[in-house]
This record gives C-alpha cells, structure tokens and sequence, in this order.
C-alpha cells in the first residue's frame, strides 16, 4: 500500500507486518475519523487547519514505520525477546493507528464539555475491546490478545520500555506527526522540526532491571539540536496555534452551547436535532458505542441549525452567533489580573457588565486558561547516552532544556459577548487591553 501524504510525501505499508495498517484502515470505526477534524474549531482562525484525525492516524502509523526500522539497525546486541520481531512490530503499528480511534467531535472539546464523562482513551479502549468493532475483529485475526495488546500500549504500557516509550512519551511518533501536521495546514512553520535527524538519533539506553529490554535514549554526539528543536516547535505551536484567541474563543463558544444544550435536555426541554449520544451525556453522563459512534463534526454541524432555531433564546442566539462566525471577543490578563484572585476579579466584573445588558454571565461571559507544561523530563526514562556510556537527562545536558524543564506555559484570558468589548475595556482599565497583544504567555515554574 502506497500512500501520498503532503507531510511525510510517500507512505509506504508495504511488508507483511505492515499489512495490518491497510486492513485496519477498512474499519468503519477508523474511517469514521475522516469526519473529526484534528484541530476542531481552529479553522475558524487558520482557514486551512481542516485537516483530519485520519490523515494524522496514518501519519503517526508511517512515523511508527520509520522508528522500527532505527530500533531494528540498533538492536543486534539484544537478546532475540527484546528485539522487535513481527508479531511486536505489528502491534506498534496498530496501537500508532489507532491511538486517536475514540475522538469525539470537535476533538478534545467534546470530552472538555463532559469532564465526568469517559475520555476519548476510555472510548478509544472500548472500541478496540468490543467484539462487535471491525477493529477488534481484525486484531484478533491476528492475534486474540492483541486488542488487549493493543490497548495496553497506547496506554504506555509494554514490556519493552522502549517501544512503550515512542508510543507514549515526551518523543512519541503522536506528536511527531501531529507537530509537522498541524504547521503544514495551519501554514505556519513554528511546528517544524527535523524529523530524520530525531530518528537517527534514538538509540538505546540502559535497562530498567537486568532481565528487561533497555529504554529509549538520544544520542549525545548527535541528538541535542534534534530534541532542542523539537521541544521548542511543540512550544511555539501551543503559543501561537494552540492557544490562538480567535480559536479558543470560537471552542469556548461552541463549549457554551453544547452546555446549554445539556442543561435544556436535563431539564426536560424536547431539543430539535440533539443527537441521541448528545442527550444520553448530559443525562447519565455515558451512552452506548454505538450512539458515541454515530457522533461527528459534520453531525454536530447540522445540529448547530437547529439548535438556532430553538425557542431557547440563549441557545438560539449562541448557536446563531458560531454559525456566522461573529466570535466572542478574547484578550491576555496580565500581572495581577493573570492571578487567580485577578481573574476572579475580572470575572466579576464582566459578569456584572453583562447583567447590565441582560445576557446570562454563565453563557456569556468566562475565564480562559489554556496551559501546558513546556517540557519535563523528570519522570520519563529517556536519556542522553554519550560515547563512554554515560547517560544524563535531557534537561542536565542542554541549557534550553534545563531552563524549560518544569516550566508551564499559561494563557489566561477574559472571554466575553463582542458587545461588551469597549465596557469591559472601559471598566478595567488600560492594563485589560487597548488593542495590545501579547504573544507568549507566562511561564510559572511548577512546585516539585
């Protein structure tokens, strides 16, 4: 199978291990995320950012190829039970596949909506275990334990610390592909970073305990640049796509009116084009796999019309308001204002203000921190490993490293109805905004 990719160029899953890929990718559950957008509402921000949570499925999976080959030109000196054989290498490639498989619509703003509900892992597992699946049916075609197999790695769990590692890590082939994807359609080139030379400079580090196969470490002849660009692109992606205004103001909206939305089924309200999974959410918190299955932008999409039309008016004009793209307006706290008692007092402020002109403050009005932690390595086994054996952390070996480590990147945000703009401006003061940006964020250094 021979796939042309616009990040990776070709793609190739041409061997027999690799054939589990093409099966796979003939599942209805695998095909469904051709309609899940990989970035959500970001389009509304970079038009091009449409791409989807397939195209990055198959990309991780190619990524996933490119570092069995690197682990397999290394492991010579292993004992033959900790190289990666066949029945392994297929494994990896299907855990790398099917890592996204239990997204919900609009990605990971679906699942925010419903914080006690299961997690796109929870329905990720439930899909792969399920013997109803397509997937579950081709892994155990295979293999009967490898659904299981499967589940446990996308989750870090292996008995090759190495393997688990590249599925789930500070490197993992995920933000590999997802990196270099999302720079290429949001076209920006923040996200990129040089890919083959990260590759070439895995290597093997030492082994948790004798009996068991070594983690994965870099090179330290040759990989400090490749992991100091990596971290680096990951951090300017959240600084400027990630944690863009427009974005997170467009998701804080849409999060807005899929609450509405719950809150009128679980009062009782007949809501026209509410999806049945929609509705089972917002009452017990759960549906069934068939229900989440049905569940996809486009779906939610032409639910949003109808939601317009509802005799609710703070549905109604919410929904009205993402359909025509006229935003919620978003702007950076700084200083005092970023601190939690700030942002409290900024909350209030703007939800007086929007009293004052009669829109519900829980609907209209709210407090945004995105944030995410810059790089740690403190828990994670990966190593530099230098020519005399010796191995060191990441973070003790590069200066950049070192100063990121522990470091979190935090955007906090007043969000509010775009008519309110020049009162909370007004009522704040010049250190709200006065058509000033700011571009980075702050950083806070997290308590060991």
């Amino acid at each position: 199978m021979i796939l042309r990719d616009p990040v990776h160029g070709l793609v190739a899953f041409e061997s027999e291990e690799e054939g589990i890929v093409e099966t796979l990718l003939e599942c209805r559950e695998v095909q469904r995320l051709r309609r899940i957008r990989q970035l959500g509402l970001t389009s509304l921000a970079y038009p091009g950012a449409d791409h989807t949570r397939f195209s990055h499925a198959v990309g991780t999976a190619h990524v996933m190829s490119r570092f069995i080959a690197r682990m397999r030109a290394i492991h010579g000196s292993l004992p033959v039970e900790q190289r990666l054989g066949a029945d392994t290498a297929r494994e990896a490639l299907a855990a790398a596949l099917l890592h996204d498989l239990g997204h919900g619509p609009f990605s990971h703003l679906f699942e925010a909506v419903v914080p006690d509900g299961p997690s796109h892992e929870d329905w990720s597992e439930r899909i792969v275990l399920d013997p109803a699946t397509d997937v579950h049916r081709v892994l155990s075609s295979f293999d009967s334990s490898l659904p299981a197999r499967v589940v446990a790695l996308v989750r870090g769990q292996h008995e090759l610390p190495y393997l688990a590692r590249a599925v789930s890590g500070t490197f993992d082939v995920d933000r590999c592909d997802y990196l270099l994807r999302d720079a290429h359609f949001t076209g920006v080139n923040y996200g990129r970073f040089d890919l083959d030379w990260l590759l070439r400079s895995f290597c093997l580090g030492s082994a948790p305990t004798p009996h068991q196969a070594p983690a994965l470490a870099i090179d330290g002849n040759k990989g400090l640049p490749a992991i100091e660009s990596f971290i680096l692109a990951r951090l300017f992606m959240f600084q400027q796509v990630y944690f863009h205004k427009a974005s997170r103001a467009s998701e804080w909206l849409l999060g807005r009116i899929l609450s509405r939305a719950q809150q009128l089924i679980v009062d009782g309200t007949a809501l026209d084009g509410a999806p049945p999974a929609l509705a089972d959410l917002a009452r017990t918190r759960d549906t069934s796999l068939g229900s989440y299955l049905e569940l996809d932008d486009a779906l939610m999409w032409t639910a949003l019309p109808r939601f317009a039309q509802s005799s609710d008016e703070v549905l109604s004009d919410l929904a009205e308001r993402l359909l025509s793209r006229r935003l919620f307006k978003a702007f950076e706290l700084f200083g005092d204002d970023a601190t939690p008692a700030g942002r409290q007092r900024c909350l209030d402020v703007a939800r007086d203000l929007a009293q004052q002109r009669d829109l519900n403050p829980d609907f209209y009005v709210g407090i945004d921190v995105p944030q995410v932690v810059t790089f740690d390595d403190t828990e994670d086994p990966l190593t530099v490993l230098f020519s005399d054996g010796t191995e060191k952390k990441p973070g003790d070996v590069s200066f950049l490293l070192g100063r990121l480590r522990g470091q979190t990147l935090a955007r906090p945000r007043l969000i509010f109805a775009g008519e309110l703009r020049e009162a909370v401006v007004s009522a704040l003061g010049a250190s709200a905004t006065t058509g000033r940006t700011f571009a980075g964020g702050s950083f806070e250094r997290r308590s060991p």
